[in-house]
């Protein structure tokens, strides 16, 4: 149902079931999947593909032009998969030509009231992003990291899978997997271990995630002998997944 005080654009293509509440408006070249909510107030803006059970509720920004003073009208896109909740006053921007052109929202992701995310960030799956959280341009955010309310990430750092981030934390460097990190410029603490017990990892994977922490972080190696050491706990899928974790880094991880 389309309230009739929303304004949608005539080229918008919307979905079976479709709820667009009052006052909200739909932008030209916006796609909107299958029974997704739209809650009055709010504003989607394209190139956007929106895909199905999407709830959006008041007074959120979806694929706005970005701010970035390098940006300069370009036809860029945002992509939102499914089942993710964008809670009250979220803002998302799309793209810039200077990256991929495309900021990425994953599938079954919950971003509270006014959680901010920029230009080219790509947002994984099962992502929690609490109120007033927000990452600047170029972040990656992987598969159910966990982000405090308040925590600001500098742009183009990396998040990795089942990371877990402290609030009102800075983040300046870049997450391995599985680690929680906290404070104002952010520093590691201890390994996620409540997040990887609830996401279904064995003791014995969490053990071998907790010694991987401590030979990054406790024994004073360097990096590459740090990563050695981790290599010859063996091929376990959360020793890989840390390890991938810290070699795709760009800004340097935080220790």
């Amino acid at each position: 149902m389309i309230h009739p005080s929303a304004v949608v654009d005539g080229s918008a293509v919307i979905g079976n079931n479709v709820n667009i509440g009052p006052w909200t408006y739909i932008g030209p070249n916006v796609e909107i999947g299958d029974d997704c909510s739209i809650a009055s107030h709010v504003v989607i803006k394209g190139p956007t593909v929106i895909g199905k059970r999407n709830q959006i509720y008041q007074f959120s920004s979806v694929g706005e032009d970005t701010p970035d003073l390098k940006y300069k009208g370009e036809s860029t896109r945002l992509l939102i998969g499914d089942n993710n909740t964008i809670r009250e006053g979220v803002t998302i921007h799309r793209g810039t030509v200077q990256d991929k052109g495309v900021t990425e929202i994953g599938n079954n992701n919950l971003l509270m009231a006014y959680v901010h995310v920029g230009h080219d960030c790509v947002l994984g799956d099962n992502v929690v992003m609490t109120n007033n959280a927000a990452v600047a341009g170029h972040v990656y955010v992987g598969d159910w990291a966990i982000l405090s309310g308040f925590a600001m990430v500098h742009q183009y750092v990396h998040l990795g899978a089942h990371c877990f981030i402290g609030p009102a934390s800075f983040i300046y460097h870049d997450v391995p997997a599985g680690v929680t990190v906290s404070g104002s410029p952010a520093e590691p603490r201890t390994i996620n271990r409540e997040g990887l017990k609830r996401r279904g990892f064995t003791a014995e994977q969490i053990s071998l995630a907790n010694r991987m922490y401590k030979i990054l972080y406790r024994r004073g190696l360097r990096l590459e002998e740090a990563l050695l050491s981790i290599s010859d706990l063996g091929d376990d899928p959360i020793v890989l997944m840390f390890i991938e974790s810290v070699e795709r880094s760009t800004r340097g991880i935080i220790r």
